[in-house]
């Protein structure tokens, strides 16, 4: 059932599925909640309550917002764990909410107990000449780019062609068919657009100051990076020592829990067993 949080800006939609300590779920610009479909039943079924929000401008939350970068999304995300009951939450962020949860837990680290990033933009993003050797890479840039500066739904769906390699959700005809009905809505390719102009430098610079424990999960296939891996690497390397831990699965590409979501669900699973046994 959707409900709703009233927040400065604007009001956000979200549901709520299960009982037990909070994990809330963060998707990517130009989609919903929807994106967490298949693992929110898995992980309320773990002994979790899970919250799964559409972002400032996607979904059925507000379409219309004065700011789009990470700094504002991580406002929204703590603003709702504290209207769940203040946590501590498991914040699992997708590219660009990967960012915004990591400056979530820097900035409130006491409703924050542990990240998780999937496929994120946290850090300030540089393409060398080599990276353009990557034809997957390089036909994915040219698609994300091109989808911003002309607010096409025709390229973005070409993008989502490309993020998603190989295995793709059984309803993957409702699932694209919901992006673009979404997308044709008024101010929704908007949000799209600001999000894509922004950067995730501010998220950069927030990963010395985390302070619970990350798990990083970076699809081989991600045509985001040249080398996924090594931007997964990176971020774990600029978190304090012992906190970042880095999980990559083959074949997947920017959408590891909607291609994967069993063995993402696992990944999570096995991580806060393992956080809690350290705890």
């Amino acid at each position: 059932m959707t409900e709703h949080l009233a927040i400065d800006g604007g009001t956000l939609a979200y549901e709520v599925t299960g009982s037990g300590p909070l994990i809330v779920l963060a998707h990517g610009m130009g989609d919903s909640r929807a994106a967490y479909r298949a693992v929110a039943p898995q992980l309320a079924a773990a002994g979790y309550r899970v919250a799964a929000v559409d972002l400032r401008g996607c979904g059925e939350s507000d379409a219309d917002w004065p700011q789009w970068s990470r700094t504002a999304i991580a406002g929204d995300l703590t603003a709702l764990i504290r209207h769940l009951g203040g946590g501590p939450a498991v914040l699992v962020g997708h590219s660009i909410s990967g960012g915004a949860a990591t400056i979530a837990a820097a900035r409130e680290p006491g409703l924050i107990s542990a990240v998780v990033e999937l496929a994120p933009f946290t850090r300030k993003q540089s393409v060398r000449l080599a990276d353009l050797r990557v034809r997957r890479f390089r036909r994915g840039m040219a698609r994300l780019l091109g989808a911003g500066a002309f607010g096409s739904r025709s390229l973005w769906r070409s993008y989502l062609d490309l993020a998603y390699p190989g295995v793709r959700p059984a309803d993957w005809d409702e699932r694209i068919a919901r992006i673009d009905a979404l997308l044709r809505e008024p101010g929704r390719m908007k949000a799209l657009r600001g999000m894509g102009r922004t950067t995730p430098a501010d998220a950069g610079a927030h990963l010395a100051g985390v302070r619970c424990p990350v798990l990083v999960v970076m699809g081989t296939q991600d045509p985001d990076w040249a080398d996924p891996h090594a931007e997964g690497a990176a971020i774990v390397d600029a978190l304090p020592p012992g906190l970042g831990h880095l999980e990559m699965i083959e074949g997947a590409g920017h959408y590891p829990h909607d291609q994967f979501p069993d063995r993402v669900v696992a990944l999570v699973l096995a991580f806060l067993r393992a956080d809690a046994a350290r705890a």
